[in-house]
């Protein structure tokens, strides 16, 4: 695989990516609200169960000095600590996980970074949820904060980024199957955590 920069396609490698995994994406909003992740602190405990799972899961991704080198602000993208955060301000404590991230190759791991990184962009209306039970990006909710700049801004940036990755028609398609992977994973994360107990 090649790092230079440039555009492969008019259309963009994020709306491949997005085009590629709709279906689930939309499978995954709605086991996550149909979990009522906000109804209760007991049930929002669980929800951070899910996040810090999803989280620890790509942070090796945001730590890759390859991957750093296409998405130049990647290292501070990275919301595993928030989420670690959120669980001290609950006075909870952080599951210790045995599971290990397998290492990806660039063209899915940037399938998975769109994925991860899309859902800072749904956080807005999950923020206001949490909201309601009195959490905020300052208490028990900080995963759930937008960029000082905004959230849409900060996208459009991430996109700029990842659209500019040169990659093969193969390694394209392996970039949107690390989407739909990510995606299938998330949807097992909500089965094991939001919906337990």
């Amino acid at each position: 695989m090649t790092i230079a920069a440039t555009n492969i396609s008019p259309e963009g490698r994020a709306k491949r990516l997005r085009a590629a995994s709709t279906a689930l994406h939309e499978q995954v909003d709605q086991a996550v609200m149909a979990a009522e992740p906000f109804a209760s602190r007991e049930h929002y405990a669980r929800f951070l169960h899910f996040q810090h799972r999803l989280h620890r899961r790509v942070a090796p991704l945001h730590a890759d000095a390859q991957l750093q080198a296409v998405l130049p602000d990647l290292t501070e993208r990275a919301r595993l600590i928030a989420v670690e955060c959120d669980f001290a301000d609950l006075g909870l404590s952080v599951p210790e996980l045995d599971e290990r991230a397998p290492a990806l190759p660039v063209p899915e791991a940037l399938g998975w970074l769109y994925v991860v990184e899309g859902s800072n962009m749904g956080a807005a209306i999950l923020a206001r949820e949490a909201g309601k039970l009195g959490l905020s990006d300052g208490f028990g909710a900080r995963h759930l904060a937008g960029h000082a700049e905004g959230r849409g801004l900060h996208w459009r940036r991430f996109t700029a980024a990842l659209d500019a990755v040169e990659l093969t028609p193969d390694e394209d398609l392996r970039a949107q199957a690390g989407a739909v992977a990510a995606f299938s994973y998330v949807l097992e994360l909500v089965g094991q955590e939001l919906n337990a107990g």
